[in-house]
């Protein structure tokens, strides 16, 4: 441990110790493959179930104690990135370098150099074997809770085995949001922010393994923040190092969730970044917050599914391109989107569909739709709330024929665009707040298949305009306010309207 507190400070500052530590993961297999091999040779020579020569196995004795060696020079190197628990590193690098010492003495008692000269070769040899068979086990359980969590290789032993090793029953870890009956008396922490952190950022953030020496699982310890200095900074979401690592280009080293992990919707940034606005309060319920419209569709979104009509009861309706897989986007123009400042997100990976966020390009205008022609197949989600879109810009939009979300507030479109929008085949969600689309545009869309649900407040559309909408399409639902006692029956009718009625507000 001495010889490894003064090599850190002359190995930390070098981008090669990091470079070829982080070859660890994939050296580290080579050890293991070539173990379990000499294991299975020597238990197959010794019931005489197959023929091998001593000297194939050690050959591969060699080359697992090889391996074995360089496995644990990239480990150590890969530590010094730091960010993990500091007793589990040492227990698993402790065990790393077991496997390698006890593998070289197998060989060395094994091969022609001692084998024959010691008298007690023979009685090191199998025990030596053993011990770095079992230490490359132990070492990777050790390995899987630095990378994945504690008792990551355990969480899910099943019974009985779970009762015989005196476990306690396995707590299903909710992945996702789960919907909240009355958004308004949620606790903003508790129950909107805390979730949204473990479904994104506690796997790398936890107490075993400390990415950035930053922890994200407890709130006094994200308050305290990493080796970067604060995460966030209270009542300024767009100045914390969360928010902005989230926006960058996922192809960003310092993009936030990494490359090929799951990313937080915009809805959920939006959320972190209102929350963190409002001073990142502790024990604030969402009714006792300042909520911004921009928030408000992100809030709402929190009460569940979607469903067809009817009773709150009622069973969300599958998307009609839940089976669709198209062919993936092209890489050149998806880097040509997040050149113009906009977020582009994988929502399926099997599918190949794509969310198109402008929510860091209010600049964007109707001369930038080009850009998102070459992936109109790809496209299903498209938020352009804030921007410069105009009519003119739909015209184009309405070539994105598997769009199925669709965000237009806070933009300069009306009755004539809308119209050219209804065409989409599959549009099931339109959001048109502060838009100056009136009672026609409502008309027009209601008539739509597919859409579930519309967004109209502080638009042009009148109450007389959305009664005569929610009976011509009784399975719609039309938000048109957001009072808080409205929101609060709306979402606990999960996200439908009782009776098919329209949620609606005087304005």
């Amino acid at each position: 441990m001495l010889i490894s507190s003064m090599l850190i400070p002359l190995l930390q500052a070098s981008p090669w110790a990091l470079f070829i530590g982080r070859f660890h993961p994939v050296l580290v297999h080579l050890p293991i493959g070539f173990l379990l091999i000499a294991a299975l040779i020597e238990i197959g020579r010794r019931t005489g179930k197959i023929s091998v020569s001593e000297s194939t196995v050690v050959f591969v004795l060699f080359w697992s104690a090889v391996s074995a060696t360089f496995a644990c020079i990239a480990g150590y190197l890969l530590s010094l990135g730091g960010g993990y628990d500091e007793d589990l590193l040492g227990a698993h690098m402790w065990k790393g370098i077991g496997v390698a010492v006890f593998a070289w003495v197998a060989w060395l008692v094994k091969s022609d150099r001692l084998a024959g000269k010691i008298s007690f070769g023979k009685v090191v040899y199998l025990p030596a074997f053993a011990v770095a068979v079992l230490l490359t086990m132990t070492a990777g359980h050790d390995g899987g809770s630095l990378t994945h969590g504690d008792g990551y290789l355990t969480q899910y032993t099943p019974e009985p085995f779970r009762s015989l090793a005196g476990m306690d029953p396995i707590e299903e870890k909710a992945k996702e949001i789960k919907p909240i009956t009355d958004v308004q008396q949620a606790l903003v922490y508790k129950d909107i922010v805390q979730p949204i952190l473990e479904a994104r950022c506690t796997q790398c953030h936890n107490a075993s393994k400390k990415k950035g020496d930053l922890r994200m699982d407890e709130l006094a310890l994200l308050m305290k923040g990493g080796e970067n200095g604060p995460a966030l900074v209270a009542g300024k979401g767009a100045e914390s190092d969360m928010i902005k690592r989230c926006l960058l280009d996922e192809s960003d080293d310092n993009h936030m969730p990494p490359k090929g992990k799951p990313q937080l919707s915009t809805e959920q940034i939006a959320l972190l970044s209102w929350w963190i606005d409002q001073g990142a309060p502790a024990d604030k319920k969402v009714s006792e917050l300042t909520v911004p419209d921009q928030v408000k569709p992100a809030l709402a979104s929190l009460g569940g599914g979607s469903a067809t009509g009817g009773s709150g009861g009622a069973k969300q309706k599958e998307s009609a391109i839940a089976t669709l897989k198209v062919s993936p986007a092209k890489e050149s123009d998806i880097q040509a989107l997040r050149k113009a400042g906009l977020i582009v997100n994988t929502l399926s990976q099997d599918q190949n569909l794509l969310e198109v966020s402008a929510v860091n390009a209010p600049q964007f205008s109707d001369k930038d739709i080009a850009l998102l022609l070459p992936v109109a197949e790809q496209v299903t989600w498209l938020k352009l709330g804030g921007t410069q879109i105009t009519d003119s810009g739909l015209k184009e939009i309405a070539k994105l024929k598997n769009l199925t979300k669709l965000h237009l507030e806070h933009s300069g479109v009306t009755d004539q665009g809308i119209a050219q929008i209804k065409s989409l085949p599959h549009l099931e969600y339109l959001n048109v707040i502060d838009t100056k689309m009136g009672d026609a545009g409502l008309k027009n869309i209601a008539s739509m298949k597919g859409l579930r649900s519309i967004y109209v407040w502080q638009s042009g559309v009148t109450d007389s305009a959305v009664a005569q909408a929610a009976k011509q399409s009784p399975g719609l639902q039309i938000v048109n306010g957001f009072s808080e006692a409205e929101v609060a029956q709306f979402l606990k009718a999960g996200d439908s309207t009782a009776a098919g009625k329209p949620v609606a507000t005087k304005k």
